[in-house]
């Protein structure tokens, strides 16, 4: 929601959970979002249409002292089809700062985004195939939400004769604030059953990782060698009765600082003109804190877990490659969930999750590439979870 379309240069694709870098959450795989540092020529995007529809999009870059400043910006908004107009009205900026120092570089990037709208929602079929209501109508016409995200970033990249070295440090700061009613009158007949859910979160963390070229063993070898760290502080994290976006009770609110720290090594081998490998290993550790208005539901955890990654590929013709890969991944449960005891509503007693839950992925796959504009791969895979919570 937060990246405009424009500035975006590529999307780096990892499929799996064969990628020693990619830790929590990484398991069907990963994209990162290049952002591009400058552009050539400004821009300006204007667009407009039904139902309310228009954006207004911009940017443009130039000198900024020994570097290069890049700037831009969106603003949509919509109203959809529906009784009840969506409202939305969406603003994004976009601020970078980019310099080369010899075989260094270093870019600053700030990033800031709110958004506001009404929602339909879901409407009861029968309701509509009776008349009761408009197949575009609402039951209740005051949900929605709104959100932000203000984010801050700084990163180094510097190339050697035989490595490269990478730096990351980032803060970011987002709240989230949603009115949300998915049975209208089944749990209460009179008042509805509309329900707030609240967040404000600031992350902090950082990355850092080296990769150094080296020959031993009658081969060629890559080796990565990387850092990871970052903390969660969520400040009132609540889900509360309300009506008509005034709230009529509580229902859980807690405040949650989690920090996860994860290191991995890599090792990519050319072992024949027509064979490589990569294989890795990730260790990620786990801490939870968990301050609950129902002190039975507080407490704090600590996990750890060792995710080892391999991969073998080989390559038949000069255009195609076969390729087999396993690993271990994992995904982290919610921090409320490690540490509770009490149901909030009932207060009958519930069992505790796993903090931290394993993941075991396989594919086998053949790359064809007849020329350098086309790249096809045909895979069998195999993906499971240990567990997957709602």
């Amino acid at each position: 929601n937060f990246i405009i379309p424009e500035f975006v240069d590529y999307i780096d694709y990892r499929l799996g959970n064969y990628h020693a870098a990619i830790g929590d959450f990484g398991s069907a795989g990963g994209a990162e979002f290049r952002l591009r540092q400058r552009l050539a020529p400004p821009f300006v995007s204007v667009s407009s249409g039904a139902f309310g529809f228009a954006r207004l999009a911009g940017g443009r870059s130039g000198a900024g002292g020994a570097g290069s400043l890049l700037l831009g910006g969106e603003a949509k908004g919509y109203n959809g089809p529906w009784r009840v107009d969506e409202r939305l009205r969406k603003f994004s900026g976009l601020a970078r700062y980019s310099a080369q120092r010899g075989s260094s570089r270093i870019s600053l990037l700030g990033l800031a985004y709110h958004n506001t709208w009404d929602a339909s929602d879901q409407i009861p079929e029968r309701a509509v195939a009776d008349g009761a209501l408009d197949r575009f109508g609402q039951v209740d016409p005051t949900l929605g939400g709104a959100t932000e995200r203000y984010s801050l970033s700084a990163e180094w990249n510097h190339l050697g004769r035989s490595s490269i070295e990478r730096v990351q440090l980032f803060g970011i700061r987002s709240a989230l604030d949603l009115y949300s009613n998915f049975t209208y009158f089944l749990d209460d007949p009179s008042g509805g059953d509309q329900f707030n859910q609240r967040e404000g979160r600031t992350i902090l963390g950082g990355n850092a990782s080296r990769q150094q070229q080296v020959a031993a063993l009658g081969a060629e070898h890559t080796l990565t060698l990387g850092a990871q760290h970052r903390t969660d502080f969520v400040d009132g994290v609540g889900l509360y009765r309300t009506r008509a976006r005034t709230r009529t009770g509580t229902i859980r609110e807690d405040d949650i600082t989690e920090g996860s720290s994860g290191i991995y090594l890599e090792a990519e081998s050319r072992w024949r003109p027509r064979f490589r490998s990569v294989v890795g290993v990730r260790g990620d550790v786990f801490t939870f804190d968990v301050r609950s208005a129902v002190p039975a539901n507080s407490g704090a955890r600590t996990a750890g877990i060792v995710s080892p990654k391999l991969s073998l590929a080989f390559v038949p013709t000069q255009s195609s490659e076969l390729y087999l890969s396993a690993g271990l991944g994992f995904h982290s449960n919610d921090a409320r969930g490690t540490t509770i005891t009490l149901d909030p509503v009932t207060a009958s007693p519930v069992k505790r999750v796993d903090p931290l839950v394993r993941s075991r992925g396989a594919e086998i796959g053949l790359r064809l590439s007849p020329n350098a504009m086309w790249r096809s791969t045909v895979a069998l895979w195999s993906l499971s979870l240990d567990s997957e919570l709602l």
